[in-house]
């Protein structure tokens, strides 16, 4: 069979979707979040990671425990997010893997246009930019300085060309995200993983999403030494391994 015809085949073969979503204390938002996710229209495993969790949060994810496409593992102790998806990885079994907060802040619906570049072979990589989407909101101006700044920071010491590196949804080629070597431990996730792709020379793909922030009182947990650490992470990765 010719190549250009088995490329067509390929591409029209269903491909499974891994939505990893670490969370902690967020008893108030997980059982909608999972909710909307299996109301997406494709073949998908949710593999939650309960890092810990003290609030009650565990008492709605054991409601969820015979799902076939839901797979919860729980942390003795709480470890951090990248503790979290690290674990996560570890238990993919499909094609392409999303990462999805326990919140409320990023909608679902977006999963089936992030994913199709991956599926096409345009990408390893897509982020979703909420900052490409100029009818969203920031909770916080600091926040939406600090996104800035760690996305222009990307492109200068990765020559990558984003517009938000610290954004909740990075999708990957499974097999990609399996072989990362990755060593964070909380929200440095995103820096490192950013960090990693680039130096193996993956250009990342990004799509407009959607974002609905939510405050500080409303239990938004990433702080301003989180972005410091971020800078850090980006900087050291990029003359270490």
């Amino acid at each position: 069979m010719k190549p250009r015809i088995m490329a067509e085949i390929r591409s029209h073969i269903k491909m499974k979707l891994s939505v990893i979503i670490p969370v902690y204390n967020e008893k108030d938002t997980i059982g909608e979040i999972i909710d909307r996710i299996l109301e997406v229209p494709v073949e998908k495993e949710l593999i939650v990671v309960d890092d810990g969790s003290s609030d009650g949060t565990r008492d709605i994810l054991d409601g969820y425990k015979d799902h076939e496409d839901i797979n919860i593992i729980l942390h003795d102790f709480n470890q951090g997010k990248g503790a979290a998806i690290r674990t996560a990885i570890s238990h993919i079994r499909g094609d392409i893997a999303i990462i999805q907060d326990a919140d409320l802040e990023y909608n679902p619906d977006d999963y089936l246009r992030l994913i199709e570049p991956v599926k096409k072979k345009i990408s390893k990589v897509v982020y979703g930019s909420r900052f490409l989407n100029r009818s969203n909101r920031h909770s916080y101006y600091s926040f939406y300085l600090g996104g800035r700044l760690l996305s222009i920071l990307t492109n200068l010491l990765y020559s990558q060309n984003i517009t938000d590196e610290p954004t909740c949804y990075k999708v990957f080629s499974a097999d990609l995200l399996k072989a990362i070597p990755l060593k964070c431990n909380g929200f440095e996730f995103c820096p490192e993983v950013t960090a990693r792709i680039s130096k193996m020379g993956i250009k990342i793909h990004e799509i407009p999403i959607d974002y609905h922030p939510r405050s500080i009182e409303q239990g938004k947990k990433i702080n301003f030494l989180d972005g410091v650490q971020a800078i850090w992470t980006l900087i050291k990765y990029r003359f270490v391994d």
